[in-house]
């Protein structure tokens, strides 16, 4: 939970209690985005959940479908800030007209009723350019005038430090260059009320000089405080920015990687260009599910899926243990290969043990499952291939070659159950594997091929 600070309890438009504007640090949590972090206080769990339900729901009042999550926030803020600087001013009109200053009483009232018919107007026309402007405009504006109707700079203590604010507010809420014009008004406003000095410090407000004194402190203290709080909520704002950014880089890293391998990404973020290498000594496996096409056609398809992700989640984690790297799958058959892109000298060994494996997984599966027409087809080549990625929209990291041609005739002319290679592997395979002919066949595309089926570990 994030803890958000609200205003102290105390003061009112001169002090801290409110000031003119509370700088964003009260972002809410909107649609999944977090309250920025920008003041940890020991407020209680129940009084955070309730400044957060309210944040909220403030976000929503002049929220239109096309605004950014940010952009929520930023509008909440100020909703949030008006109606604290709305309930503060109580304070102060009772102040003002306990000491006989009824027309300075007057003015945080008219604030009141400008933002209460300000916020009816936002919840009904959700036109939140005119309320922002017309809280842009009160923070110029009254402070100024609450300064000449208590006599100048030193008998309001300073008032016109509120108004600094409204430039703040704008750069946050606008942007760098639209919150110029708003500065420039601060300027002129500031200007003329030092000319106006002279002649308004005449007749000041008889307030005692200890509540001038006090009250000059808290506007120091409010302007500080809520400056502060302004820069933290960007200051977050601009580390959850980077946060995300990396989170996403992170994700999207994730995501390439599921498709191409560790190397072949890094290069493929590196240059442009053609990706492709030859590699003198691969071993390409194909592993085929019998009878799963005849299958799919009587299964439910949540059904279909399921079995079909139990498999090749198996695969993969078997292909994983071995360092095979995973090409793709086709259907409901499986390829992978070992000796790239990476080479290795172990290619063979490591694709033959993933290869039992995948044999033991599948029967276990079908025993488990009660399926057993559940079985699988694989065959195994060694050779050259020529490896890449193609694809533009959607990249894939494929092999090409006759070794891979002939892996996959030595699945598609294989028996269920069993896992059939070349005489190149199994002669490549030696004494560490236990290998049985199985004779001479037609393969289609390739003629008369010896063939040899690979039972398991000696």
């Amino acid at each position: 939970m994030s803890h958000v600070r609200p205003g102290p309890t105390g003061g009112g438009l001169h002090g801290a209690a409110g000031g003119w504007f509370h700088g964003p640090a009260h972002a809410p949590s909107i649609e999944g985005v977090a309250a920025p972090e920008v003041l940890h206080g020991p407020l209680p769990h129940g009084v955070r959940r309730s400044i957060l339900r309210l944040l909220d729901r403030l976000s929503e009042l002049g929220a239109r479908p096309e605004q950014s999550h940010d952009e929520r926030v930023r509008a909440g803020t100020l909703i949030f800030s008006s109606l604290v600087i709305t309930l503060v001013s109580f304070v102060w009109v009772l102040t003002y007209f306990a000491y006989g200053y009824p027309l300075s009483a007057a003015i945080p009232l008219f604030y009141q009723l400008m933002t209460g018919v300000g916020l009816v107007v936002l919840a009904r026309t959700r036109r939140f350019s005119h309320f922002r402007t017309t809280q842009f405009v009160a923070f110029l504006v009254l402070p100024a005038l609450l300064q000449v109707s208590l006599g100048g700079f030193i008998a309001s203590s300073g008032m016109i430090l509120w108004a600094v604010f409204t430039p703040l507010a704008a750069l946050a809420l606008l942007g760098l260059r639209r919150s110029v014009r708003w500065l420039l008004a601060f300027f002129v406003v500031l200007v003329s009320l030092a000319l106006l000095d002279p002649r308004l410090s005449r007749s000041p407000a008889a307030l005692p000089t200890g509540f001038v004194i006090t009250f000059f402190v808290l506007n120091v203290m409010g302007v500080t405080l809520c400056a502060y709080m302004m820069l933290g909520y960007f200051v977050e704002q601009q580390d959850r920015a980077r946060r995300a950014l990396e989170a996403e880089q992170e994700r999207s890293e994730r995501l390439l990687l599921n498709v191409l391998p560790e190397p072949i990404a890094k290069r493929l973020k590196e240059k442009t260009g053609v990706i492709a290498e030859h590699y003198d000594a691969v071993t390409v496996l194909f592993a085929d599910l019998v009878g799963f096409t005849e299958r799919s056609s009587v299964m439910a398809p949540a059904e279909l899926v399921a079995l079909l992700d139990r498999i090749f989640s198996a695969f993969d984690r078997l292909a994983d243990a071995e360092g095979l790297e995973k090409i793709k799958t086709i259907g409901d058959a499986y390829m992978a290969a070992a000796g790239l892109p990476e080479r290795r000298q172990d290619h063979l060994e490591a694709v033959a043990r993933t290869a039992l494996a995948m044999r033991d997984e599948i029967a276990v599966m079908a025993e488990q499952s009660g399926q057993g027409w559940l079985a699988v087809r694989i065959g195994i080549e060694t050779g050259p291939a020529v490896a890449g990625v193609i694809g533009r929209r959607k990249f894939i990291y494929d092999l090409w070659g006759d070794t891979v041609n002939t892996a996959s005739r030595m699945e598609s002319h294989g028996l269920p159950g069993e896992i059939q290679v070349t005489e190149s592997v199994a002669a490549a395979l030696g004494p560490a594997f236990t290998v049985r002919p199985r004779g001479t066949i037609d393969v289609k595309g390739k003629g008369p091929m010896a063939t040899f089926l690979l039972d398991g570990v000696t």
